[in-house]
């Protein structure tokens, strides 16, 4: 073999390890600056202002953004698994408020906590499985088939409530300061239901990286015909996707309804676009194949982020919804240049 050869071959791994690299680190850097900018901006407009406190660069201000990443990390870490997996759920913010109503209505009819919290799991894993189904049976697109769905969980969940929202009269103390920034209530200085959300990352990752369910994600996403002919099944795989990504919907309706303290069937309007948008932000690919959990929660933390500090800064609805949509954007552009770099 020429040098010139052995030296391409060498050299090659080493420049996909730095662009692993590079994209793992990559939503971390755009959070680190976001983070800088509001920080500067808050402290600017305290200077300007005497009368304005700086409250952005706070620890109170560090525990509401963790408290308000929580609900879409855990659906964001669903939907890493869909799209790595070449998939797309629309469904994932009417399942959560569907969830969430569930949890609710079993609590305002007094059953035990624990058989409200497994009928919230259990219907984040059917409304999984039923899109999994219907993906993998009918051979219809994902975002077809999600994009129905979600119409379909917003009307079981308003129906469930009678277009009402469920307020139970008895709260389990467990969902109360699962999402609290009491003092009486953290761990450490942060609240107990991040630490969950520390160990489902975890969990998940261990899963995409070390087993070989894992594996068979990435060949899903990467290319499904070459995948069928290496012998994976792909309609069980894609079942087992999205059964397992409704489970993580399940855990986030539990989340959901800790912070409201009530079953809403509308509370999940717009969040899909949150999760996806936290995915997308972190380096996963919509074209399937690539994706990682770390990337996945700094992606979500940089959209809290944005809305906290346009909230510091008196900004409305309106600018963090465009600040959101270029953020988004420029996103899926980068993700397209990757791909004609590849």
């Amino acid at each position: 073999m020429p040098a010139d050869s052995r030296q391409t071959d060498f050299a090659r791994p080493a420049s996909l390890r730095w662009k692993s690299l590079l994209d793992v680190l990559g939503p971390f850097v755009a959070l680190g600056l976001v983070i800088v900018f509001f920080g500067f901006a808050d402290w600017f407009r305290n200077w300007m202002t005497e009368e304005y406190n700086a409250q952005f660069l706070t620890i109170h201000n560090a525990r509401t953004i963790s408290v308000q990443i929580a609900v879409v990390s855990i659906a964001a870490l669903g939907m890493t698994l869909v799209i790595i997996a070449g998939g797309i759920d629309l469904s994932v913010g009417s399942a959560v408020a569907l969830c969430s109503t569930v949890l609710a209505w079993l609590l305002l009819n007094e059953y035990p906590a624990w058989m409200a919290i497994s009928g919230c799991i259990l219907t984040g894993c059917a409304v999984g499985c039923f899109n999994g189904v219907m993906i993998g049976a009918m051979r219809v697109v994902p975002f077809i088939v999600t994009l129905g769905s979600m119409t379909l969980f917003l009307g079981l969940a308003k129906k469930l409530a009678n277009n009402e929202t469920i307020r139970p009269k008895v709260i389990p103390a467990g969902l109360k300061t699962l999402l609290s920034t009491s003092r009486d209530h953290i761990l450490f200085g942060i609240p107990i239901g991040v630490y969950y959300v520390l160990a489902l990352a975890i969990v998940l990752a261990t899963i995409l990286r070390y087993t070989v369910f894992g594996r068979y994600v990435f060949a899903l996403g990467s290319n499904e015909a070459t995948a069928r002919l290496c012998g994976i099944s792909v309609f069980w795989n894609r079942l087992a996707v999205y059964t397992l990504a409704g489970l993580f919907t399940g855990i986030a309706g539990i989340f959901s309804f800790s912070r409201l303290s009530q079953g809403d069937p509308t509370s999940g309007n717009s969040l899909e676009l949150r999760v996806i948008a936290a995915v997308v932000i972190g380096g996963g690919s919509l074209s399937g194949g690539r994706g990682t959990v770390l990337g996945t929660l700094a992606g979500a933390a940089l959209i809290k982020v944005i809305d906290s500090g346009c909230t510091q800064l008196g900004m409305d609805n309106s600018m963090m919804d465009i600040i959101l949509g270029v953020t988004i954007i420029t996103a899926v552009a980068f993700d397209q240049w990757r791909q004609r770099r590849l």
